[in-house]
């Protein structure tokens, strides 16, 4: 076990996107995600710590003394106080001093153990992110509005349907885009768990050599393959309600 991690936990991930309108394009990507407890992150030594630390900046931005504290502030602006209960979170760690998470997630418990919500965390390539509060059902599943500006080929507007369970020995995620007319957007997580260790660590980095730089340069290839094919491109909106939940 890693210092300071304990519980956590590495996914050997397969990531899917599909876009059904108005064209078809579909793309997947392998990389590994950290499932960590936020009152227990991962603590490397250097060399390991290149490849793998936990900052407040990169998982929520605002100003506190650890990502816990970050998300307890947010949790309290939307009137929820986990008195101290478990927290969960699935995300890239900040590797080669470059962090890009498209989706981070956060599952929260009370005292008790008792699930009490589910943060979805989202972030585009122009620096911003949004979390959406989550209040899923015995499946994981929720709803909620779109509210923030991720792919310059869709606008703001329709809803997401998430199935988001609780990770075990495999992780499965969904996520759905609505809007008039049908589901033009899924992305797809899928991944097996492994105990966080040195040796498996460096088999992770070894397998996806700057995961996180490749998911972010990966996403950008894509959006310039859709360019190239015509796909009209809606502007960013000029409003500044989202809050800049992370910097690279």
């Amino acid at each position: 076990m890693l210092p300071g991690a304990r519980g956590a936990a590495l996914y050997e991930c397969r990531i899917a996107h599909v876009r059904t309108s108005p064209v078809r394009h579909a793309f997947t990507h392998r990389t590994f995600l950290w499932l960590v407890d936020l009152d227990h992150l991962p603590v490397l030594p250097w060399p390991l710590s290149l490849l793998a630390s936990f900052q407040t900046r990169d998982h929520g931005g605002r100003p506190g003394p650890s990502p816990r504290g970050d998300l307890e502030c947010y949790l309290a602006g939307e009137g929820i106080d986990l008195r101290g209960g478990r927290v969960l979170m699935l995300a890239h760690a900040r590797s080669f001093g470059y962090v890009f998470n498209p989706l981070t997630v956060y599952w929260c418990h009370d005292h008790t153990g008792r699930p009490v919500c589910t943060v979805a965390e989202v972030h585009n390539t122009y620096g911003g992110g949004h979390r959406y509060l989550l209040r899923p059902d015995g499946r994981g599943r929720a709803e909620t509005a779109k509210e923030f500006y991720v792919s310059p080929f869709f606008p703001v507007d329709g809803r997401y349907r998430m199935a988001l369970p609780e990770p075990g020995e495999r992780l499965d995620l969904t996520v759905h885009l609505e809007r008039e007319g049908g589901r033009p957007f899924t992305a797809i997580v899928h991944g097996t768990r492994r105990t966080a260790t040195a040796a498996r660590l460096l088999l992770a980095a070894a397998r996806h050599p700057f995961s996180t730089w490749a998911v972010s340069a990966h996403i950008r290839l894509q959006g310039i393959r859709l360019w190239l094919r015509g796909l009209p491109v809606h502007p960013r909106p000029t409003d500044s309600s989202h809050q800049k939940v992370s910097a690279s």
